[in-house]
């Protein structure tokens, strides 16, 4: 299951998905990342009506792409939309009991300890998010939890691990050497000039090619 895995997390906020051209700008971003990429569909204040309707009109460049679409903590939209994969959080079921009713759609969990992805593999999760990784203005005033997080995930499960939290495209080298087996980014990618060059930006320094696109920081 892991080799089939998304290596690049693109994630998603509400702002983000209230862009008049996130549609356009996403199936640009699954173009790119293709089958070892993932759009996640992350929304604290959307209605469920919104989230159904984004997921739907994203479905074929789902298929057309490969590129996983990914809703998170709402696994009852996933299964409605037939989406590749649910992530699981704090706010939504545990993963025990999402696997009750989730049947073979994959399931990630966002963890913040090595202790919380060993309990996570325990319960049937299928990768973990780990964070936050460096600092990010999206944890502002909480000191960053550093690299050592995915080295002692990676020590203490067989779980791939996703680091989140802070990556610029440098850092992947950096994570990928500590264990990591993807990264999730949010603004490193939607807040880029073009999303989808950011995209190939952050699976090249993947690959180690280190190859800085244009435009992108």
């Amino acid at each position: 299951m892991s080799r089939d895995i998304p290596r690049i997390h693109a994630v998603t906020d509400d702002l983000i998905l209230a862009h008049p051209e996130f549609t356009s700008r996403a199936r640009g971003v699954m173009r790119a990342l293709g089958p070892r990429g993932a759009v996640h569909l992350r929304a604290r204040y959307l209605t469920t009506a919104q989230i159904y309707a984004i997921a739907l009109a994203l479905g074929d460049a789902q298929e057309s792409s490969e590129c996983w679409l990914v809703v998170n903590e709402r696994l009852d939209i996933a299964l409605a939309a037939k989406t590749r994969a649910a992530q699981l959080t704090s706010r939504s079921l545990t993963v025990a009991d999402a696997r009750l009713v989730a049947g073979e759609l994959p399931l990630g969990a966002s963890i913040h300890s090595a202790s919380e992805a060993a309990a996570a593999e325990r319960d049937g999760a299928d990768w973990v998010v780990a964070g936050h990784v460096y600092s990010t203005s999206s944890h502002e005033g909480m000191p960053a939890r550093g690299v050592s997080l995915v080295s002692d995930v990676v020590r203490c499960t067989t779980l791939p691990c996703i680091a989140i939290g802070g990556v610029r495209p440098e850092f992947v080298g950096t994570l990928r050497d500590a264990g990591a087996y993807g990264v999730a980014v949010i603004s490193g990618i939607w807040g880029a000039p073009s999303a989808e060059a950011a995209a190939t930006d952050y699976l090249s320094h993947y690959d180690g090619d280190g190859a800085a696109v244009r435009g992108v920081s």
